[in-house]
């Protein structure tokens, strides 16, 4: 039924909640899983403004901290295919930037996902028009089918 399910995550324990069902379908079905962690994407200064050296100073501090960021996240990301790998899961990973949620279509449209699998905070009302739903952004605009599990505070 599934052959490819794509598990956007956030490095939080919260997120991480998902993983133990993904892993379940993964095995029933042979699927293969994508982890996906989305990056803001980089504010780059517009070219025609002048740059003082105080202003490349805080481009390149801002440029370090961005890769920083990249492959901290990679290397979350590979410990959590290793421990799929180890169970005999196809698993691969990306780091993207861009909008969270539409990012997270974009990859599961370009990587044929049959399914997104995904843990939420599980707000609702108000709270989630103050906070945003990554899982309902989603949700009110994929094509495909979700999982989405509540998961609590940590």
């Amino acid at each position: 039924m599934y052959q490819t399910i794509l598990v956007p995550l956030d490095g939080s324990a919260r997120a991480e909640h998902i993983l133990p069902h993904v892993e379940n379908l993964a095995t029933h079905y042979k699927a293969k899983v994508i982890f996906l962690q989305v990056m803001e994407p980089l504010q780059i200064i517009n070219p025609s403004l002048h740059v003082t050296g105080a202003l490349t100073d805080t481009v390149k501090e801002s440029l370090n901290d961005f890769n920083r960021r990249y492959e901290e996240i990679n290397t979350y990301l590979s410990g959590r295919i290793g421990e799929f790998r180890e169970k005999g899961i196809d698993v691969r990973k990306f780091v993207e930037q861009g909008p969270v949620v539409e990012t997270v279509i974009s990859v599961a449209q370009r990587e044929n996902a049959d399914l997104i699998a995904m843990a939420s905070h599980g707000r609702g009302g108000i709270s989630r028009v103050f906070y945003g739903s990554v899982a309902a952004g989603v949700m009110q605009q994929i094509d495909r089918p979700m999982l989405i599990i509540r998961s609590r505070n940590i």
